[in-house]
């Protein structure tokens, strides 16, 4: 097979849409940089295998990443996010096509968002999670938290905490699972004086007295 995507790169300093006619690609971020001289591109992603192409975020994705994220930037490093190409994107009344984040890590939830489309217009925008690399996401300890407390309440409060879960959040749970449900069947059985506990206590049997009389010599 000979793969064309490679020759239809653009030319540029930075990464394009066009980079993406051949489909989305995941990229892991090593360093966030600013470009203070340029107000519409202030922010530079570089990642893994960028050729020193960094992803310069427009400014509905760069609110993606900060409603998603937060805002420090610091933290951005080590995590992963997909990018596809949208060809609806619009620039000076044409059909340009841009770039747009499809999914990313460290989240448990898909987050919805509303984004301006137009001026007089904002439409809902959805971010997926992304597992990591492996597959297997790492539960937050506060998670854990909330799982091991669901288990002390029995098995019928763990099924119900965990069918409120993601998907992700289940599968981040996965390793755990034989622990908890070992927790909450202990927190269902009675316990073990239990059927001692309505028996009467018995009653301290004094000694009779002896009422025998002696006889005289």
């Amino acid at each position: 097979m000979t793969d064309l995507s490679q020759t239809i790169a653009p030319k540029s300093d930075q990464l394009n849409s066009d980079d993406l006619i051949a489909g989305p690609m995941t990229i892991k971020i090593t360093k966030i940089s600013a470009n203070p001289g340029s107000p519409e591109q202030p922010i530079s992603i570089f990642f893994e295998g960028d050729s020193g192409k960094p992803y310069k975020p427009c400014k509905s994705m760069r609110r993606v990443l900060v409603n998603t994220w937060g805002s420090d930037g610091n933290k951005f490093p080590g995590r992963s996010m997909t990018l596809y190409r949208d060809p609806s994107v619009k620039f000076g009344g044409f059909d340009v096509g841009g770039i747009r984040i499809s999914h990313m890590t460290d989240i448990a939830k898909p987050v919805t968002m509303a984004l301006t489309a137009s001026k007089a217009n904002r439409k809902p925008f959805t971010v997926q999670p992304l597992l990591p690399e492996g597959g297997i996401p790492e539960a937050s300890p506060e998670l854990i938290d909330l799982a091991e407390t669901a288990s002390r309440g029995g098995e019928n409060v763990l099924r119900q905490f965990w069918t409120g879960l993601s998907k992700i959040e289940q599968h981040s749970l996965k390793n755990r699972l034989d622990d908890l449900k070992a927790a909450a069947k202990k927190a269902d059985e009675p316990p073990i004086d239990g059927a001692l506990e309505d028996e009467p206590t018995p009653q301290r049997q004094e000694p009779a007295a002896n009422t025998t009389k002696g006889t005289s010599d």
